[in-house]
């Protein structure tokens, strides 16, 4: 069985990359801080939802753990979370930014660092970051978004 991981999902992006991976016949694993939501996601791609608060690494080692449980193979691992915090950048609150850079950065570094384990393992994988080009190019309002 081959599975695919998407970390941070909401009904937009991660939904739509959701249904063309289940189309293509990997088994989905879905984790968001809150997955009452996924309900008609999950009933819809036949998707595995697992709660995970992606900046807690006991939650992603718990998350791993699900996924080792299911059997067969991580092929691909999407890391799709945010928090932005707008404003000028003198002005911006510091606990809202550190906030953000956990989710964006740290969360993503959790996640990437457990996939590899097991894609290096195998052999073969995929891992990939979603983002805006906020994230590579610094917009008035989004300076902790560029970070």
């Amino acid at each position: 069985m081959s599975n695919a991981l998407i970390v941070g999902v909401g009904d937009g992006l991660s939904a739509s990359l959701a249904r063309k991976l289940a189309a293509r016949g990997h088994h989905v694993v879905l984790a968001a801080r809150d997955t009452a939501k996924l309900k008609d996601l999950v009933k819809e791609t036949n998707a595995t939802a697992v709660a995970c608060d992606a900046t807690k690494r006991e939650d992603v080692e718990a998350l791993f753990g699900n996924i080792d449980g299911l059997g067969g193979d991580l092929d691909v691992a999407i890391y799709n979370p945010s928090s932005r915090v707008r404003g000028p950048f003198v002005e911006v609150d510091p606990d809202k930014v550190q906030t953000a850079l956990q989710v964006t950065a740290y969360g993503a570094f959790l996640v990437a660092q457990q996939a590899a384990k097991r894609m290096l393992d195998k052999g073969s994988g995929t891992i990939l970051f979603t983002g805006a080009s906020a994230g590579v190019k610094g917009y008035p309002q989004s300076a902790s978004f560029a970070m």
